[in-house]
């Protein structure tokens, strides 16, 4: 249970889930995205989680089906605060040694709207694998956002955003 809560943590933290191995992006990519102004291209963002819960469904001593993973924190442009993130993570499969599958959905909220993300991911005893969400819409200057965010955990509580965003 400590590793499967650990590994969840971990997981979920940014974005979901989210989730091991790049260096922390300081500065936005050159591509001109920029989550304060709604400008399509890419930006390399960092989560970093403030507040985390784990609900037990069943009261079980160990993982099962249907817990949930409950994070929110701040989003990071550099050293620069942009925005906040909320997301809530699923258990939708268990396996044998270590092995389950996460569905996470979750937002990124900034001055100017929100983008709301989605998708499913397996984890390992190794770590969770690629990363991928969904850019399934958003709010004011991003209604009509599509792309996605690939997330790589850098810490228990850091995560690396990187928005492909477009409209």
């Amino acid at each position: 249970m400590r590793h499967f809560k650990r590994v969840c943590w971990s997981a979920a933290t940014g974005l979901a889930a989210l989730l091991a191995c790049a260096h922390p992006a300081s500065a936005a990519a050159g591509t001109g995205a920029d989550p304060t102004t709604g400008n399509e291209g890419v930006v390399e963002l960092v989560a970093r989680q403030v507040q985390a819960s784990f609900v037990d469904v069943d009261g079980s001593s160990g993982p099962s089906q249907g817990d949930e993973f409950v994070i929110s924190g701040d989003v990071f442009r550099g050293t620069e605060k942009v925005g906040t993130y909320g997301q809530v993570c699923t258990l939708t499969r268990l396996a044998p040694v270590d092995e389950f599958d996460l569905l996470c959905q979750g937002s990124l909220t900034f001055p100017l709207g929100q983008l709301t993300l989605t998708g499913r991911f397996t984890v390992t005893a190794a770590g969770p694998g690629d990363i991928n969400f969904a850019i399934t819409g958003g709010t004011d200057r991003f209604h009509k956002a599509r792309g996605f965010v690939h997330a790589v955990n850098i810490s228990d509580t850091e995560t690396q955003l990187t928005v492909h965003l477009s409209r």
